[in-house]
């Protein structure tokens, strides 16, 4: 054909590679043993998702591959309608509509062989992802493998013999020689059956549907899949483009709720804990006293560092619940939901994915865009990131908002102000997109694995993983800037003659004042005056350029070296009360969303851009937005609250 001569291997029909039957067996040892130029997957177009699940076998193999969507007559009579050029790019094939038994398409077909054959093999950009646990398993088994196993490495690819094991193949497993390899899986095996509560085969194959039902939602209209049919009902109505942005919407105003109402009680209790112990050490001197040593100890690490794990039960519980709901499959859905907005601001609904992950922490969700293959895309969602209310920041709002709102409205408030972080990342990669990052937006397939129930261990897991990081910066960085803090606070000591004649009250606040703390405070206290702001709140601002959190702990330790007694967060979200308006509070917490990210995001940053200039920008540039808008809520609230 057309100066080619083109050789045909028909293998048995099969539906997947798994090795299950000798059909399957004969079929995956030809095309592995062989490595044919081509492979060609005739698949039933009325019955797409089905015939897709070899498809994204044989596309884990990275071997050329063209798709012949057959009886496609039959699945036009049916309703169903294609995106064949969208879906191509998708899945990184070429794909013919034919015809079989009338001869339509058998030209393109062979055109499409001959381009392909010609292409040669090429690594795919979309790769069928398994989420975070097993993916970290077959990272350790793959680097086992290309060490212990350089033979069957070197024929087959190391990550799909990886697969293979987990799916415990026996085929492949008796390939093996390496006991370190074996051993290594076998535990992997054992792992992944106690978070899933199922084998690693069933949830691998999970995913796959997962990619094949996010590849037919973007590019086929109808489509009908048995297996999925509950699943599908599901979609129905928390994808459906009327309810499905206010499903979730709702969804995450419970969350919130929840949040605050359920961890009201255990943070009550930590407090009290952190009461006590402060109350036992200061008891170790006399009444009054003014010894440092008490006063590093109580006001600087139980006050700094207890302040901030206070609100562990939380953060907890926001891990929790999102645990539960990543674990479903509801958070792939949402990730749906916001993909046909994401598409009108110029990025993918891939992006969104990362933007989940800031809801945890900026710097692994910065991280997570290396699965963004447009460098436009990348940066763009790289810079709204921190816009995404990360854990450290639910300290602040814990903090603030119980101090100004009423129970019935905190729940309202945290879910508005993730809100309208959300909202202000839509318009700033809007505006990066039509002027810094212009261009085409890469295809992608959006994932929708099938609902499951999670396990509660693998909730469990989540949680404490995401718990434990959060206690161990509070133990190691947050403990160590509350002690810098303290003495920021505490030094230099004013003399003697500039006190005389003042209140203690007054005397305590002379002292502050004379600090270093005090010092830089009243130096930028006329730029944030016109925010509602005073210098107290402006040295916690720049503290928390550290890390988020340590604006609890500087408020704390400030307030407790202007008070006689020791803070607690109690006590000190009352002083809050009496000092600052409900509209300042709210202003805080506003500029606290949008303003500069912490230092472990800046060089996060600057190490996934490649460049201290991207980081410099966001770090100015959302401190700026944030002083914009946050000054023209603040003057707005105040004319109309007169």
């Amino acid at each position: 054909y057309k100066d080619h001569e083109i050789v045909f291997v028909d293998l048995p029909g099969i539906y997947s590679l798994t090795g299950h039957s000798l059909d399957e067996l004969v079929a995956r040892s030809y095309i592995i043993n062989e490595q044919p130029d081509v492979i060609v997957d005739v698949l039933d177009a009325s019955n797409i998702e089905r015939h897709l699940y070899l498809a994204t076998q044989l596309m884990e193999l990275e071997l050329p591959l063209v798709l012949a969507f057959n009886m496609i007559d039959v699945a036009q009579q049916q309703g169903i309608v294609f995106d064949i050029k969208h879906l191509s790019r998708l899945l990184e094939a070429e794909i013919i509509p034919t015809v079989g038994n009338k001869g339509k398409g058998k030209t393109e077909l062979l055109d499409a062989i001959i381009k392909t054959a010609e292409s040669g093999k090429k690594e795919r950009r979309h790769k069928i992802g398994y989420g975070d646990e097993i993916e970290e398993e077959l990272a350790k088994l793959e680097k086992g493998i290309v060490q212990n196993e350089a033979e069957l490495a070197g024929k087959y690819m190391p990550r799909w013999l990886a697969i293979k094991l987990l799916e415990q193949d026996s085929e492949i497993v008796g390939k093996m020689r390496s006991r370190e390899v074996l051993d290594a899986a076998a535990l992997s095996v054992k792992h992944l059956k106690g978070i899933f509560a199922e084998d690693a085969e069933i949830v691998i194959a999970d995913h796959r549907y997962g990619f094949i039902s996010g590849a037919c939602q973007e590019t086929i209209k109808t489509t009908v899949e048995s297996r999925h049919s509950r699943s599908d009902m599901i979609d129905a109505i928390v994808t459906n483009r009327v309810l499905g942005l206010p499903i979730f919407l709702i969804l995450m105003y419970v969350v919130f709720f929840l949040t605050f109402k359920i961890g009201s009680y255990p943070m009550g209790w930590l407090e009290a804990l952190f009461n006590w112990t402060g109350a036992q050490i200061s008891g170790l001197w006399p009444s009054g006293s003014d010894n440092l040593i008490r006063s590093l100890l109580v006001d600087g690490i139980i006050g700094g560092v207890g302040g901030v794990i206070v609100f562990l039960p939380n953060i907890l519980l926001l891990f929790g619940a999102i645990a539960l709901l990543e674990g479903t499959g509801y958070m792939a859905r949402a990730a749906f939901i916001m993909d046909r907005i994401m598409h009108k601001i110029g990025l993918h609904g891939k992006s969104f994915i990362p933007m989940l992950i800031g809801f945890g922490c900026s710097v692994p969700a910065i991280m997570a865009t290396r699965i963004l293959e447009n460098r436009r895309n990348r940066l763009t969602t790289i810079m709204i990131i921190p816009l995404m209310s990360c854990g450290a920041r639910l300290t602040i709002y814990g903090l603030l908002i119980p101090a100004f709102f009423s129970q019935e409205w905190r729940g309202l408030v945290l879910w508005l102000i993730y809100l309208i972080g959300i909202i202000l990342a839509i318009i700033a990669a809007k505006v990066l997109r039509l002027t810094l990052f212009r261009g085409e937006t890469e295809p992608f397939v959006m994932e929708l694995p099938p609902y499951r129930m999670p396990t509660l261990t693998a909730i469990t897991v989540h949680t404490w993983q995401r718990g434990w990081l959060y206690l161990k910066k509070a133990g190691t960085i947050i403990l160590g800037i509350s002690v810098i803090l303290w003495f920021a606070a505490s030094f230099p000591k004013p003399d003697q003659e500039l006190l005389k004649g003042l209140s203690p009250q007054a005397a305590e606040q002379k002292r502050l004042e004379y600090s270093v703390v005090g010092r830089v405070g009243l130096a930028i206290e006329p730029a944030i005056r016109p925010l509602g702001f005073d210098w107290k709140i402006g040295t916690a601002l720049i503290g928390a350029t550290a890390a988020k959190e340590v604006f609890v702990s500087q408020l704390g330790i400030v307030y407790a070296a202007g008070a006689s007694e020791e803070g607690s967060v109690h006590s000190l979200r009352e002083k809050l009360r009496e000092n600052y308006s409900p509209l300042t509070g709210f202003c805080v917490i506003l500029f606290c969303l949008i303003y500069a990210p912490c230092a472990a995001t800046v060089a996060i940053t600057r190490h996934e851009t490649n460049s201290w200039g991207w980081a410099i920008f966001q770090f100015f540039g959302l401190t700026a937005l944030a002083y914009v808008l946050t000054l023209i809520v603040y003057q707005a609230g105040s004319r109309l609250t007169g």
